[in-house]
C-alpha cells in the first residue's frame, strides 16, 4: 500500500474504540499494522475498522508466545495498547522492558482516564469521560444532557489525540533517535477539544445553562429546523453576511440583521424562522438556498449521506462489501493511498503467524 507512512511498523494489542480506529488510520496512511488478539478472540473478516491489518493470535501469558511478541516489538516502530494501567507490565511487555530492548519504540498507551489519577484503574466509556470534563453537561436541550454518539470521547478526544501523539513522537525520533511512552487519555483529549468553549466562558460569552449559548442550539441562526415533510435542515449562519442571506432566502425582511445577537429576541426570531421553514419541504428549501452562503444544509441519514453529490464527488463514502464506508483521509498530493476503494473491500483481515511477521520485519 502506498502512503506517507510506508515503512512504519505498528503493533496493536487488541482493544476496542480508539485503539483500533487509530490502527485503521495508520494503515490507511500506509503503515504496516499488525493486530495481536488472544487465541480465543473472534477475528473479524473485513470489518470497516479492521481494514489494512494483519492479525496475529498470541497468548501473552504463555512464555513462548510472549517471547515471540517481544521479538515483534523489537522490530516495531509503534505499539498501541488500550489496557488499564499496569496490565502490559504484568503481561511482560510493559514500556520499561520494551524500550530497553528497542529504544526507538513509540509506546502509545490509550486509556480514558490516563495512566495516573484517582480514576486511573476504574472502568469507563465515552459518556463518562464527557461527563467529567463538562462537555456532556453542555450538549443537549435544556431538559437534560444528550450523549453525542461516542464521537467526542472515543474518537475526537481519543484516537485523534492518539494519532497526534504517535506522529509527533515519530517526528521527534528523527532528531533524537529515541522512542518514548505516550500517556493518551480521553479526558485530556476532550478537554483539549473544549478549549475554544472554555475561552468563550472565560470571556463571559458562554454560560453553564444548557441550550442558552451561541453553539448549543439556542441561537436562531445555529440550530436545526423541521420542514413541512418532517425532514430537517441545519442552519449555521453565524457571520452577519451569512445571516443576511438566510433572512433573504426566507423572505424575512421584518427581522433586522442588527438584532442577530440580541439574546432577548432569540426566541421570537427562532419562532419566525421555524414557521417559514415549516411552510415548504426540505427539497424546496435546498433548491432555494442552492449556491448561496446562507449555510443551510440538509440533515441526512447515513443512507442519504452515501448518495450526497458533494460526498460522492470526493469519494468520501465508498461502497464496501458490507455497505458504504469512509475512504482514507486526509488526501495527499504525492503519497496518498487510493480513496476509490477502501482496503477492507479488497480482502478480509488476514490471520498470520507471529513468527512470519517477525521474519518479514527482520529486514532493513
Amino acid at each position: 500500500m502506498a502512503g506517507p507512512l510506508v515503512g512504519v511498523r505498528v503493533v496493536e494489542l487488541a482493544s476496542i474504540g480508539p485503539g483500533p480506529h487509530a490502527g485503521m488510520m495508520l494503515a490507511d496512511l500506509g503503515a504496516d499494522v499488525v493486530r495481536i488478539v488472544r487465541p480465543d478472540d473472534e477475528v473479524p473478516g473485513g470489518t470497516f475498522t479492521m481494514r489494512g491489518r494483519r492479525i496475529v493470535r498470541a497468548d501473552l501469558k504463555a512464555a513462548e508466545q510472549q517471547s515471540a511478541v517481544r521479538s515483534l516489538l523489537d522490530r516495531a516502530d509503534v505499539l498501541i495498547e488500550g489496557f488499564r494501567p499496569g496490565v502490559t507490565e504484568r503481561l511482560g511487555v510493559g514500556p520499561q522492558e520494551s524500550l530497553l530492548r528497542n529504544p526507538r519504540l513509540i509506546y502509545a498507551r490509550m486509556t480514558g482516564w490516563g495512566q495516573y489519577g484517582p480514576r486511573a484503574q476504574l472502568a469507563g466509556h465515552d459518556i463518562n469521560y464527557l461527563s467529567l470534563t463538562g462537555a456532556l453537561h453542555a450538549i443537549g436541550p435544556a431538559s437534560g444532557p444528550v450523549p453525542p454518539l461516542n464521537l467526542v470521547g472515543d474518537y475526537g478526544g481519543g484516537s485523534m489525540l492518539l494519532m497526534t501523539g504517535i506522529l509527533a513522537a515519530l517526528y521527534e525520533r528523527e532528531r533524537s533517535g529515541l522512542g518514548q511512552v505516550l500517556d493518551v487519555a480521553m479526558v485530556d483529549g476532550v478537554s483539549t477539544l473544549l478549549q475554544p468553549v472554555l475561552e468563550l466562558r472565560a470571556r463571559g460569552r458562554w454560560n453553564d445553562q444548557r441550550a442558552n449559548n451561541v453553539l448549543d442550539g439556542a441561537a436562531p441562526y445555529y440550530r436545526t429546523y423541521p420542514c413541512s415533510d418532517g425532514e430537517f435542515v441545519a442552519v449555521g449562519a453565524i457571520e452577519p453576511q451569512f445571516y443576511a442571506q438566510l433572512l433573504a432566502g426566507l423572505e424575512l425582511s421584518a427581522i433586522s440583521i442588527l438584532d442577530q445577537n440580541d439574546r432577548a429576541q432569540w426566541p421570537d426570531i427562532a419562532d419566525a424562522i421555524a414557521a417559514v421553514f415549516r411552510s415548504r419541504t426540505r427539497a424546496d428549501w435546498l433548491a432555494r438556498f442552492a449556491g448561496t452562503d446562507a449555510c443551510v444544509t440538509p440533515v441526512l441519514t447515513f443512507a442519504e449521506a452515501a448518495g450526497d453529490p458533494h460526498l460522492a464527488a470526493r469519494a468520501t463514502l465508498v461502497a464496501g462489501p458490507d455497505g458504504a464506508e469512509a475512504a482514507p483521509a486526509p488526501r495527499f498530493s504525492r503519497t496518498s493511498t487510493s480513496t476509490s476503494t477502501p482496503s477492507s473491500s479488497a480482502a478480509p483481515a488476514e490471520v498470520v503467524s507471529v513468527l512470519d511477521v517477525v521474519e518479514a520485519w527482520s529486514g532493513p
